[in-house]
């Protein structure tokens, strides 16, 4: 990872949140198909008391984001990891995943969980080495074609 690298929480106080958002929307509309972007109502997504985002720029530049939320007490969701291509295998995706498990630790959760499509094996792999574990399969959770795994990675009660 980039000596310059930094992971950033995104709140109503951020400097520049206007433009740090709309280059994250810019990211979600390339990265993900439009059926599964947040881009269209993100910024009441981060509106939300219990969603929160981390980002991370490098070199002066936004390089990927975490969105995560803690719907319950009980659990919370990985609900987008995004890094934009030319970043990738760099140890951008595991810092952002690392600091948005720490954020979920903090809400004293029991459980983080998310949805993963199983043709994307660097995420897959990405989260099996940090403990995640394949629950069950969704069929035609993204599209008629294309699957879920939910995964969910258990955390100490310490």
């Amino acid at each position: 990872m980039a000596n310059a690298a930094i992971i950033a929480e995104l709140n109503r106080n951020t400097e520049n949140r206007a433009k740090l958002i709309e280059e994250i929307v810019k990211l979600e509309r390339k990265i993900f198909p439009k059926h599964e972007s947040y881009a269209a109502f993100f910024d009441n997504e981060l509106k939300r008391k219990n969603a929160g985002l981390l980002y991370l720029h490098a070199d002066g530049e936004l390089v990927g984001y975490v969105m995560y939320s803690w719907p319950s007490s009980l659990y919370a969701s990985i609900t987008k990891l995004a890094v934009k291509e030319q970043w990738r295998k760099q140890g951008h995706g595991e810092a952002l995943l690392k600091a948005a498990i720490q954020k979920c630790k903090t809400r004293k959760v029991s459980r983080i969980m998310l949805h993963v499509d199983p043709s994307r094996a660097p995420a897959v792999s990405l989260y099996k080495k940090h403990g995640f574990q394949v629950d069950r399969l969704i069929e035609g959770y993204y599209s008629l074609e294309r699957h879920a795994y939910v995964m969910y990675l258990e955390l100490d009660s310490n």
